[in-house]
């Protein structure tokens, strides 16, 4: 897939630009966890979307410098409507304008899923982070409980796709443009390949699951392996000295 394709597709008006109050509230409270004894810290939030989880992040944790980069001007249009600093930047090549071991905690929420080069991406959060830095990361989960039931009756899981251009043998008529979908161990096995250490993984509801199943996906959340959203803490490790 070209990455011009892409561009038109993340350029279009039907693209959701923001996961809701809910992802941005979820993401605030992570970083309350990060940042709680650190003194200023350079946070760096790669695909902010409309700014929307990024300025609550801001507001629960102020005295802290933020950059919200993205690659899609559309969505930092939007963002600029919130008080942040903001940059146009991909985390896949080039890379991020932003000099090495600087940021003391990266953030790339609901962003790892549409990336077609993962491993660049999370070696450039590496090579942004200070020793000792934290990276958190939110994505959908292929093996989210109620898509081993579809996949058990032959339907497409939900938030995976074979199209930019329609939503074809899955629930939902939106197409969000996921070309990566992880499980819980698949999602661990690489962010340990390149390098990160600590790696915690919590489970979290889906705020597009049907009001009745609401009760039992919020269950889920307490099995990560099958909860409808995983949520990542890792952590660079600092140089070992002899």
């Amino acid at each position: 897939m070209s990455s011009g394709t892409l561009q038109r597709f993340y350029q279009g008006q039907d693209v959701p630009l923001s996961s809701g109050l809910d992802r941005a509230r979820r993401q605030a409270r992570m970083l309350a966890g990060v940042l709680a004894g650190l003194g200023q810290g350079v946070i760096v939030d790669v695909g902010c979307g409309d700014g929307t989880a990024t300025a609550e992040a801001v507001r629960v944790n102020p005295g802290h410098r933020v950059l919200a980069l993205d690659w899609s001007p559309q969505s930092l249009a939007r963002a600029s409507r919130h008080v942040l600093t903001l940059a146009r930047a991909t985390v896949e090549s080039p890379g991020l304008p932003i000099r090495s071991a600087a940021a003391d905690v990266v953030i790339m929420s609901e962003l790892i899923e549409h990336l077609v080069d993962t491993d660049t991406a999370l070696d450039e959060a590496w090579r942004v982070l200070k020793p000792g830095g934290t990276l958190l990361l939110s994505t959908p989960n292929l093996a989210a409980w109620y898509n081993r039931g579809l996949l058990a009756v032959g339907i497409q899981p939900v938030f995976s796709e074979v199209s930019l251009r329609g939503v074809y043998g899955r629930p939902g008529n939106q197409v969000a443009g996921h070309l990566r979908i992880f499980t819980r161990r698949a999602l661990a096995g690489l962010l340990a390949a390149r390098g990160f250490a600590d790696i915690e993984l919590a489970g979290a509801r889906y705020h597009d699951v049907p009001r009745l199943l609401r009760p039992v996906d919020l269950v889920f959340c307490r099995w990560p392996s099958a909860a409808s959203i995983l949520l990542v803490r890792a952590r660079k490790p600092k140089p070992v000295t002899v």
